[in-house]
């Protein structure tokens, strides 16, 4: 999940088109992971094909990155790698949440409450390894870059972008400001009409930009003292102290410069401060990054989609048609700045 610091970092509103002409690094996992919790039937199931294989990320990629190639966008997927040895029992207490979801999924079908079957299906989203290698294939043949990281894939996308290779990471949580990303696109995978959890409510998801510089110079803080902020809130890699939040957190920080004076303050201690902090400010990335946008397979498309997984032909050949269409203008921009 990442940390959340939606209560003090400010994000500005964006449109698809304002990333034109824009490479973003996307943080493969998180978006996949939206997929499948989000495209669903009403009663929670994901999509799959007659085979019963799961085809939400499937869909979630080529009819969402077809929305993205036809705003302009420069889509470059990174994948994880080996977590770091902290991040263990986090990925263990995602699983628990999923199997106790699983439960009560189970129990709202059985007396036909959807829509909290609907809300706790979200929560058991499993990507597979299979899951993975569909969509590196799936992205390859549609000429769109991935990336496979060493460790993090947020780590790496902000490392991409703070090299100047992508214009920002993008991604559903902060942590690509801990990482040091430039900026930070939220939102992309999930804009549009949204329903709220356990409410009947809708409400209008659009995409989101946040500035690292921009940020820090309104909290009134370096990068290391967010990083610090960071363990006192807790991490995916460390607990945290409780009873802080994002405002006591930067509170604390502001007050005694850094970490060790504000744990002193509290009389607790975080034993792996010095690894985590290792973790967001020396990450394990890849520092030579070469994406290569390509047109297009549509039939390999075709194949993967509509023959081995029951797509209707139809919407794969619109989707298509946008990624057609979003490469060719791509291209003529590129002529256009090259001769201009």
């Amino acid at each position: 999940m990442g940390i959340n610091l939606s209560d003090i970092v400010s994000a500005t509103p964006r449109a698809l088109e304002d990333f034109s002409g824009k490479v973003l690094a996307i943080d493969a996992f998180n978006t996949l992971y939206q997929f499948l919790a989000i495209i669903r039937q009403a009663d929670g199931t994901p999509l799959k094909d007659r085979r019963g294989r799961v085809t939400s990320h499937l869909s979630g990629l080529v009819y969402r990155l077809s929305n993205f190639v036809a705003a302009g966008i420069r889509p470059a997927f990174v994948f994880d790698g080996e977590p770091p040895r902290l991040k263990a029992r986090t990925i263990e207490g995602r699983s628990e949440v999923k199997r106790r979801a699983e439960a009560e999924w189970k129990e709202a079908l059985e007396v036909g409450d959807l829509a909290t079957a609907r809300t706790k299906a979200m929560q058991t989203s499993r990507l597979t390894s299979e899951m993975i290698e569909q969509s590196k294939r799936l992205l390859g043949l549609l000429g769109v870059p991935w990336v496979q990281a060493p460790s993090e894939g947020e780590a790496q996308a902000s490392a991409m972008a703070r090299a100047g290779v992508a214009y920002a990471a993008a991604s559903q949580d902060y942590d690509a400001l801990l990482f040091g990303s430039p900026r930070l696109a939220k939102n992309l995978a999930i804009s549009g009409r949204r329903k709220l959890p356990r409410k009947e409510v809708y409400v209008d998801v659009q995409p989101e930009e946040i500035v690292l510089e921009r940020t820090l110079v309104a909290l009134g803080v370096t990068r290391e003292q967010l990083v610090d902020m960071a363990l006192l809130i807790g991490t995916d890699f460390n607990e945290g102290v409780r009873g802080i939040g994002p405002k006591k957190a930067l509170a604390l920080i502001k007050k005694h410069g850094s970490l060790a004076p504000a744990l002193e303050e509290l009389a607790v201690d975080i034993e792996t401060k010095d690894e985590v902090r290792r973790i967001f400010l020396e990450p394990e990335v890849e520092d030579e990054v070469d994406l290569k946008f390509k047109d297009p397979d549509a039939e390999g498309v075709r194949r993967m989609l509509c023959d081995e997984h029951d797509f209707s032909k139809d919407r794969i050949d619109v989707a298509l048609e946008k990624f057609g269409e979003g490469r060719a203008t791509q291209k003529q921009k590129s002529l256009d700045q090259w001769f201009g």
